[in-house]
């Protein structure tokens, strides 16, 4: 199954041909299919596409086929059902993050898109798929001239006001900003949230929240993020697609910006085989790049999803996330650049090991000139050691860790110590690097260096953070 749609993606341009053929076809056929009744072809013909097209693609009969805007590779092989992929977790042999014994199905798709009339797969964002269609015959959509979903063409400019959190204004004013991330904690006691932040004092303008990171479930990322902005932090909430359905999140997000949460970062998420409860059922029902479009109609066009009405609208400051140091290198620019048409104000990077190829990636973003849409902020953090570099290389998708760093490493007599001095030197050459905006600083589990980085690398040199009250969080709530 796998070898023949790998060979229908190396002759994508003949399998589009034939399909402009098919739809001719239709044409003729599509009185008499009127005639007999869609409704009594629906069980037969989506009986025929399944085996045809399964055969060809491996086509998961999602009812709204995208085969000719993706290479003739169906995105719905994807673990992560990303129809604007690829994620950022692409391995370096262009495996799958979730399955290794797969080819990304977004680098098959690029490939087959390149032997097509279009020469190369579209900048504008595809629309998240409609359930209500699966396994049912996207032919007869076709033959009954069914509206197909429109693709997320979202250029509407932000608000004028903006959300008004912190990280917003240094952006807007060009301060070259570090950002940070705490994980929640395992805990229902709101003090267990501040003694984990205490080290980032003084040294951070903004906290991300994460969500459920690596599938491992926590304390949740908004009552986090509320917990922070009590207590006087400037929280990112992040906001993953992998455990709710576009209801339960866009509920989420208007609950959030009612509470005073003023920036949010949209992910997909990782896959649920990555945590300690693999037998979880995964949603995914939105992308990152949907997810992004629909905060964004939420905030500028004041209504769901579904079209429905809202009343206020809530304010928030969107990002997302980039990987430029995984595959596909040559297609970085054009998932960016669905980003930043969905809604995405800022992006924070995946670890950046190796400013070279920072370089070339943000040479890329320049000449598209997506540096001026958004602020990027790219991912730094310390290595410990030369063995736990090189097991994050081998079993974390998505990082990308040279030679040079891990012989460097290995040669030190204090390989912590060096893993600080190798984040501070590239912290410094990064600041360089014309249209990057600021550092997005990650220690997990060594978070008592923060303060150590952010002041040999003189990133915040000159400027002042705001205080942050000390106390037990639980009075700054109600009673």
């Amino acid at each position: 199954m796998y070898s023949l749609r790998r060979f229908a993606v190396r002759r994508a341009g003949e399998v589009e041909q034939l399909y402009r053929l098919l739809n001719r076809a239709l044409d003729a056929v599509r009185p008499l299919a009127r005639r007999l009744g869609y409704d009594r072809l629906e069980r037969p013909v989506a009986a025929i596409e399944r085996l045809c097209k399964g055969l060809a693609f491996d086509c998961r009969m999602c009812g709204q086929c995208s085969l000719s805007s993706t290479g003739m590779s169906c995105p719905m092989n994807c673990p992560k059902s990303m129809r604007n992929g690829p994620c950022g977790g692409v391995r370096a042999d262009g495996s799958c993050e979730v399955d290794s014994r797969m080819a990304c199905v977004w680098i098959d798709a690029r490939h087959g898109a390149r032997r097509m009339r279009a020469g190369e797969l579209s900048r504008t964002p595809s629309a998240p798929l409609e359930h209500q269609h699966a396994g049912r015959s996207s032919w007869l959509r076709v033959l009954r001239a069914e509206a197909w979903p429109a693709p997320l063409v979202t250029e509407a400019a932000a608000t004028e006001a903006g959300a008004g959190g912190r990280l917003e204004a240094l952006l807007r004013a060009r301060a070259f900003v570090v950002t940070s991330e705490c994980s929640p904690p395992d805990s229902a006691d709101p003090a267990d949230v501040l003694t984990r932040v205490h080290h980032y004092h003084g040294h951070v303008d903004a906290l991300n929240v994460t969500d459920a990171p690596g599938a491992h479930c926590h304390m949740s990322s908004l009552g986090v993020s509320l917990i922070l902005q009590r207590a006087g932090w400037e929280p990112v909430m992040q906001v993953t697609c992998r455990d709710r359905n576009r209801i339960a999140i866009q509920g989420d997000i208007l609950a959030a910006s009612a509470l005073g949460i003023r920036n949010l970062l949209c992910l997909t998420g990782d896959g649920i085989a990555n945590g300690d409860d693999p037998g979880a059922k995964p949603v995914f029902d939105l992308d990152a790049v949907s997810l992004l479009d629909t905060v964004r109609r939420l905030r500028d066009d004041g209504c769901y999803r579904s079209g429905r009405r809202i009343g206020a609208r809530p304010r928030l400051f969107l990002g997302a996330v980039d990987n430029p140091f995984a595959p596909p290198y040559e297609q970085l620019p054009l998932r960016l650049a669905r980003k930043v048409l969905a809604g995405a104000a800022f992006v924070q990077t995946q670890f950046c090991f190796d400013v070279e190829r920072l370089e070339r990636y943000m040479a890329a973003v320049r000449e598209q000139g997506l540096h001026r849409r958004c602020a990027i902020l790219v991912g730094v953090g310390p290595l410990a050691s030369a063995r736990s570099a090189l097991w994050m290389r081998r079993h974390v998708p998505g990082v990308h860790i040279p030679d040079a760093v891990l012989s460097r490493l290995s040669r030190a007599t204090d390989a912590s110590r060096e893993g600080v001095r190798i984040c501070v030197e590239s912290i410094r050459r990064i600041r360089q690097i014309d249209g990057v905006a600021g550092i997005h600083l990650m220690a997990p589990k060594r978070e008592h260096l923060i303060g150590e980085i952010v002041a040999e690398s003189g990133v915040l040199a000159g400027r002042a953070l705001p205080t942050i009250p000390t106390g037990d969080a639980s009075c700054r709530f109600p009673a």
